[in-house]
């Protein structure tokens, strides 16, 4: 039996956040993720996802259209 991947369908990333953070803090985490062979935009994107799941109902969490640990690119 072939195994199959889920496909999902690939949301765009039509829009920015920009925030300020501490320059060492941010350091430390680009470098970590690098570190890790992620990206900073991927881990962000991933915390967000995580923190609407977490805390949404189940009815309105069709904005976040596919699972974390999917994420492909950055």
């Amino acid at each position: 039996m072939p195994h199959h991947k889920k496909k999902h369908k690939k949301v765009k990333k039509d829009s920015q956040l920009v925030l300020r953070v501490n320059k060492d803090e941010r350091d430390a985490f680009v470098e970590l993720c690098e570190e890790m062979d992620t990206s900073a935009s991927r881990e962000i994107r991933r915390f967000m996802k995580e923190f609407i799941l977490e805390h949404t109902e189940e009815d309105e969490v069709e904005i976040v259209a596919s699972p974390p640990k999917d994420e492909a690119d950055s």
